[in-house]
């Protein structure tokens, strides 16, 4: 029997190089060779609670790889086969329920990890042989995966972009209505936030705005932001913010604000004042906060429809590989770093500012 190596998250926020036996896939599954894997913001936040809450785990979820094996029954399920590059998603939904039957999987309570539920890069390794997450070698595939064929020619590095991206394109334009014509502000330039610009040029959005805080951090991923075809940008603190929209905005302010931010609650307040009347909100940045002090009147003052945002659906993630292949807006260039396996927990403390600089995506390439 083969092995190969993963990192595996445990608890005490530390990463351990770990070897394991190459699994014989079974009728109903396959086994993915990892080509590498994208370090998705939320990963941060896995790294401490997972293995408090569910054991050691291999982490990562933004997976592309090439098909090794597949088993009878996987075959006639999935529409691969062995040697395809695909994407994964971190989904891992029923397939019966009322979200699943009507296309909208990622609502499945089966994929939700804080129920118990089946997720890759959040379930430990004390489930089935372990393998569950992306930075590894080697990846076990489940029957209920999801998987995207990646466009002929695509690196697997870019590749890797399609689930932040694919989150731009659900967030800004298929629930958000971006649209030409409109004023689309952006709070927060993560990889996340920069996605949405990318998506709102994508949709024709005549002025993109994006928000940020005044440090060197963020001042260069401002920079980034215009690069991917921001139009303006606000640096917090340096500016302020009310005066500097609605200056920008001629006083009419935004038709959708998109919240990427998630240093804390207060983002969300400036979300609501940020937007004109019968504008939108979408609130994707998780804050862990409760926001205090409410006032839900200036939501009905101001018209306004205010949307929870959560992941992504399956007709994003393939536009996203669409836009990635044709490298539209620059949006490649979102790619800012590659790390071996040995290397995953620098990378993960590179997301909150303890590793390397000037990151926007990061991946993980696990044959480096």
């Amino acid at each position: 029997m083969t092995t190969f190596k993963a990192a595996v998250a445990l608890p005490g926020n530390t990463i351990e190089i770990q070897t394991f036996d190459t699994p014989a896939p079974s009728a109903t599954t396959g086994l993915l060779k990892v080509a590498t894997t994208g370090v998705c913001g939320s990963d941060w936040m896995f790294f401490q609670d997972i293995p408090k809450l569910r054991g050691p785990a291999i982490l990562g979820h933004e997976t592309v790889g090439h098909v090794q094996e597949v088993g009878a029954i996987a075959a006639l399920k999935w529409g691969v086969k062995e040697g395809d590059l695909v994407a994964l998603e971190e989904y891992l939904p029923c397939g019966h329920c009322d979200f699943c039957r009507s296309g909208d999987f990622r609502l499945c309570n089966a994929t939700d990890w804080r129920l118990g539920g089946l997720r890759y890069g959040a379930t430990g390794v004390n489930v089935g042989n372990g393998l569950w997450g992306g930075y590894s070698q080697y990846q076990e595939l489940h029957l209920n995966t999801v998987f995207h064929k990646v466009p002929s020619g695509l690196e697997p590095k870019y590749a890797a972009l399609a689930l932040p991206m694919s989150n731009g394109i659900e967030w800004t334009y298929l629930q958000g209505g971006a649209g030409p014509g409109q004023t689309v502000l952006i709070q927060g330039p993560g990889q996340q936030g920069l996605s949405c610009v990318v998506a709102a040029r994508e949709a024709g959005a005549e002025k993109i705005i994006v928000t940020g805080l005044n440090n060197p951090s963020d001042a260069k991923r401002l920079a980034m932001a215009k690069h991917l075809g921001a139009h303006h940008t606000v640096a917090i603190g340096e500016q302020d913010l009310l005066e500097a929209v609605a200056d920008i905005t001629n006083g009419q302010m935004a038709d959708l604000v998109i919240d990427c931010a998630s240093g804390g609650p207060g983002s969300v307040i400036s979300a609501i004042q940020l937007a004109r009347k019968r504008g939108r909100v979408i609130l994707g940045g998780i804050k862990r906060k409760k926001v205090p002090e409410f006032d839900s009147d200036m939501i009905i003052a101001r018209f306004l429809t205010v949307k929870g945002m959560r992941g992504h659906s399956f007709e994003s993630v393939e536009l996203a590989l669409q836009l990635i292949a044709g490298n539209r807006h620059n949006v490649r260039d979102m790619s800012t770093h590659s790390f071996g396996l040995d290397q995953t927990e620098y990378a993960l403390r590179s997301l909150v500012g303890e590793g390397a600089d000037d990151v926007v995506h990061m991946t993980i390439d696990p044959w480096r």
